[in-house]
């Protein structure tokens, strides 16, 4: 009976550690899948791009995710837009004023906005911001140099 037991609460244990690990980490990669290097990238090594007067960025390319580190002057508007990448926004300084969904948000340093894919979106620096932009997927805009909305004078 004990051995029973003691088995039981194996498995339990088991599943319990299986659940806790999301199912894409769970399963294996196909074969034949190109092995990802880890990367060590200081934001000081990244080109910083200037697309326009009040806007600046940074980012780096996972396999499946990007990370921007975007830098605006107070009054850079971002113009309405949407995109097929999910995006979670965090402010590290200044505040962002957002119209989404039907409504205006404004978000503060330590502050996060999730944005769902194709939901259109517009944003105003409302002072210097500095925030960390998340894509996933990567966006291909940005990587390939055609994100015309974001190149123009303020």
């Amino acid at each position: 009976m004990a051995k029973a037991k003691a088995k039981s609460l194996g498995k339990i244990a088991k599943l319990k550690k299986a659940a806790t690990i999301p199912p894409a980490r769970r399963a294996k990669r196909p074969a034949g899948s190109k092995k990802v290097d880890l990367k060590y990238i200081p934001w000081s090594s990244v080109p910083l791009e200037d697309l326009n007067p009040l806007f600046q960025r940074q980012f780096v390319v996972g396999e499946d995710i990007m990370v921007a580190r975007v830098l605006m002057k107070k009054g850079c508007i971002v113009p309405l837009h949407s995109h097929y990448n999910e995006q979670v926004t965090y402010i590290l300084e200044g505040a962002l004023k957002f119209w989404i969904d039907g409504k205006e948000i404004v978000i503060h340093a330590g502050e996060v906005l999730t944005i769902p894919r194709d939901m259109p979106h517009k944003a105003e620096a409302l002072e210097d911001t500095v925030d960390l932009d998340i894509f996933n997927p990567p966006r291909a805009d940005w990587i390939n140099k055609t994100d015309k909305y974001l190149r123009k004078s303020k």
